[in-house]
C-alpha cells in the first residue's frame, strides 16, 4: 500500500495512487487529479483541492481560474508547460467545501513526495489555505503574498488564489504585480543556487588541505 513512496517519477507516482481510497472523497470523484506541467520545472504552483472541471478533466487549474493563472504566466514569460501545478488534495472535495484536517493527513504526503521529485526552485502557494498549510502558519495571504519565504530547504511565495482575483477584480492587479516580482525571485534564486553550488565545488586551500600537526611538546 506504500509502494508510493518509492517511486521516482511523476508517472509512476500517477500509477501508484490513481485508485487511492485511503480517504472518503475517493467515493465520489471523477478523476484523481495529480497534477500537470514539466517535472523539472523551476516554479510550482500549489492550490488547495481540484474543483468542478479538474475532477472532470483529471487536471489542476482547467476551469476560469486556470485561465487567469495561465494569463498571469504568459505575462513574465511562461507557460503552464513550463511550471508544475499542483493542489494539496488529489481528489474534490463535495461541493468545493474546504478540505478537512483527516483529508490533509491522508493527501500531503503525496503532495510532499511531488515536491522532492520535481525539487523546484520556488514553490508558489495559491491563496490562504496552500499557504497556511504548507508554511505551516496562522498568517493570512494578505501579509504575505509575494513575500519569499525559506523552511528548511524550500523555498517559498505565497500568492492570491486566481479565484480570489475573479471574485475581487482588485486583487487582479496585485497579482499581475506579484507575478513580476516571482519573476525577479526567481532570478535571484538561480543566482543563489549556483553561488551556493559553485562554494561547494570550490577545492580547499592548501592551509585548509593540511591537518594540524600536534606540537610534540
Amino acid at each position: 500500500m506504500e509502494e508510493w513512496r518509492d517511486t521516482t517519477t511523476l508517472d509512476q507516482l500517477f500509477e501508484s495512487i490513481k485508485d487511492c481510497r485511503r480517504c472518503s472523497l475517493a467515493q465520489n470523484r471523477t478523476n484523481l487529479v495529480l497534477g500537470a506541467g514539466d517535472e523539472r520545472a523551476e516554479i510550482m504552483f500549489v492550490g488547495e483541492a481540484p474543483g468542478f472541471h479538474e475532477d472532470k478533466q483529471g487536471e489542476p487549474f482547467v476551469g476560469p481560474a486556470g485561465k487567469l493563472l495561465d494569463q498571469l504566466l504568459n505575462s513574465i514569460g511562461l507557460d503552464r508547460k513550463q511550471v508544475y501545478i499542483a493542489n494539496t488534495l488529489k481528489c474534490r472535495p463535495p461541493e468545493n467545501r474546504d478540505p478537512t484536517p483527516e483529508e490533509l493527513k491522508t493527501c500531503t504526503p503525496f503532495l510532499y513526495k511531488q515536491i522532492e521529485l520535481i525539487n523546484p526552485r520556488i514553490i508558489c502557494t495559491l491563496g490562504n489555505h496552500a499557504t497556511k498549510i504548507l508554511l505551516k502558519t496562522s498568517t493570512g495571504i494578505t501579509q504575505l503574498h509575494g513575500k519569499l519565504v525559506r523552511k528548511g530547504t524550500l523555498t517559498f511565495v505565497p500568492l492570491f488564489h486566481p479565484a480570489a482575483a475573479l471574485h475581487k477584480p482588485p486583487l487582479k492587479s496585485v497579482l499581475i504585480d506579484d507575478f513580476q516580482k516571482l519573476k525577479e525571485l526567481l532570478k535571484e534564486e538561480k543566482s543563489r543556487r549556483e553561488e551556493e553550488k559553485q562554494a561547494s565545488e570550490e577545492p580547499l586551500g592548501e592551509e585548509d588541505a593540511q591537518p594540524e600537526q600536534m606540537g610534540l611538546f
